[in-house]
């Protein structure tokens, strides 16, 4: 009889667990599809195993968007997209030259450049980081952790050449906040968000997740002005 009673016990555990997380994923797909509505990517589809999101049918060029929306979603754990999807870059066509009149002096010969490989050294790789956030640094908007749009493609940038450092390179990304009335709790919850924001570029656009950690800082080094919301990425 007491094997009995414990077998039944567990398929009556059995049941009420899969019912429930029945009840999650339909929960999380209604939530998802509503925000993808909100933002206007109603295009593609998300299916959901427990807490993890699985999207397909984006446009290419939608379909970074659409992850990024999802994984806001709250309690969604992991988002990930079907298949491979390329970022679309930008048009660099130019329209043709209206004509002008022939030159009458022969110009000289171009050269053609090649430019240097990428570094493959830790330092060489962090000096390409720094040298490229100076340029463009990752912004953000003030007290969020959403990204200006020159803040995302900057991210996106340094994912792209991250991509093509060594195998064995593991990088983390620490967020800051500026400081400011609220509390010190909430600083660091903000520059949390902030690293993890975007980490899931950079694991988005060629990086694997196990190469990446983020952290939070908090209000706790300062830079002074805009310098406060922002990201650092180190080689470790």
């Amino acid at each position: 009889m007491v094997p009995i009673a414990v077998l039944v016990t567990a398929l009556l555990a059995g049941v009420v667990t899969w019912a429930q997380a029945g009840n999650i994923q339909r929960d999380l797909t209604a939530d998802a599809q509503a925000a993808l509505t909100q933002a206007g990517l109603g295009k593609g589809s998300v299916t959901f195993d427990g807490r993890d999101a699985t999207l397909s049918g984006f446009p290419p060029d939608q379909a970074l968007r659409a992850l990024e929306v999802v994984q806001n979603v709250d309690g969604v754990r992991a988002a990930q997209l079907q298949g491979d999807v390329v970022p679309v870059a930008p048009s660099t066509s130019t329209p043709p030259p209206t004509s002008a009149p022939a030159p009458t002096t022969t110009a000289p010969p171009t050269t053609s450049a090649t430019a240097p490989p990428p570094p493959t050294d830790k330092a060489g790789v962090q000096a390409e980081i720094d040298r490229m956030l100076a340029e463009a640094p990752i912004t953000f908007e003030p007290d969020s952790a959403r990204l200006t749009p020159d803040g995302e493609q900057a991210a996106r940038a340094v994912a792209v050449a991250l991509a093509k450092s060594p195998d064995t390179f593991r990088y983390r990304v620490t967020g800051h906040a500026a400081r400011g009335t609220g509390s010190a709790s909430g600083a660091l919850k903000l520059s949390r968000d902030r690293a993890r924001a975007v980490t899931r570029i950079l694991t988005t656009n060629g990086l694997t997740t196990k190469r990446v950690t983020y952290r939070g800082l908090g209000d706790t080094r300062p830079a002074g002005g805009e310098e406060d919301r922002r990201v650092e990425i180190t080689v470790v």
